[in-house]
């Protein structure tokens, strides 16, 4: 089906409390093993883009795979622009687009991000795209828990915010850490309630390829209702992929050799789905359906 807009698909995830895997899409097998995956699944999807990705793969053509690729299956697809750096990024994918945006301002003193975001909320919301935005700073591999504690999103600051900028989701701060490849991270999830409580909009974590499991149910429960994995779906790619080569080291054919490390991330995206509670909420027509269909 054509790409859906981001906005609907967080709604009813919030009301109807699971939360919606957004998977960072940086080449074609991977982009095909998420897509695959959530109509096996049944399950809602958001993929991402990082500027990483846009610069390696260029907007246009990864903007145009996500979108053949949506239109082969029959469950809800959206496409997200990931941590996007300023006005000028955010108006690209629109016009290449996107139906979901990101404006990350997480860096700049707090006047200056709400200035900023609500500037490019208000050109998003003109043709009906929703904008995601970042309060606090989820913190790369590396900082100390002094450091991730101090960057955490501040629930009153944070009311704050929404009010003056208008953003339909909020990326928050709780704990979780870019690049994970392990499986620790603890979130705040007393801090996660009291946000929620204060703006009623879904909230989206960030890093999360390193959260326990356990709380990533507990932070669903309270109001987290898009979670972003990049790292954990990567490294089951690539460490298939060097499996395979070891296995075969005079293979040449990059079919040979990406095809099964598309099924390992396949993998990945299917555990992640299902810890979301985002299984089988799609119908045989391709509709929102609740509650869950149980295996």
């Amino acid at each position: 089906m054509p790409l859906v807009n981001g906005k609907a698909v967080l709604e009813f995830a919030r009301q109807n409390r699971f939360a919606v895997g957004s998977f960072n899409a940086d080449n074609m097998e991977v982009l095909q093993a998420i897509i695959e995956t959530a109509k096996e699944e049944r399950a809602p999807v958001i993929l991402q883009i990082g500027q990483k990705s846009i610069g390696y793969a260029g907007l246009a053509m990864i903007a145009g795979m996500v979108k053949i690729a949506a239109a082969q299956v029959d469950v809800p697809v959206v496409l997200h622009l990931d941590h996007g750096a300023g006005l000028e990024q955010n108006l690209a994918c629109l016009r290449a687009g996107f139906t979901s945006l990101m404006y990350d301002g997480s860096r700049l003193p707090y006047e200056e991000n709400v200035t900023q975001t609500a500037k490019i909320v208000e050109i998003a919301h003109i043709v009906g795209v929703p904008l995601e935005a970042e309060l606090g700073q989820v913190l790369q591999v590396g900082a100390s828990s002094e450091q991730v504690a101090a960057a955490m999103t501040d629930p009153d600051r944070a009311l704050d915010f929404v009010k003056r900028t208008g953003c339909d989701s909020l990326a928050v701060a709780v704990g979780s850490i870019h690049q994970m490849r392990g499986r620790e991270a603890d979130l705040d999830i007393p801090r996660i309630k009291a946000i929620y409580e204060r703006v009623r909009i879904p909230l989206v974590l960030h890093g999360a390829s390193g959260v326990k499991h356990e709380c990533l149910a507990e932070a669903i429960e309270n109001g987290v209702t898009k979670i972003n994995v990049a790292t954990y779906i990567k490294d089951g790619f690539v460490s298939h992929l060097r499996k395979v080569m070891a296995e075969k080291p005079d293979e040449v054919d990059v079919r040979v050799l990406f095809g099964p490390a598309r099924e390992a991330a396949k993998e990945r995206v299917r555990e992640k789905m299902r810890v979301f509670g985002a299984s089988n909420r799609i119908s045989s027509s391709g509709t929102l359906i609740s509650p869950a269909t149980q295996y």
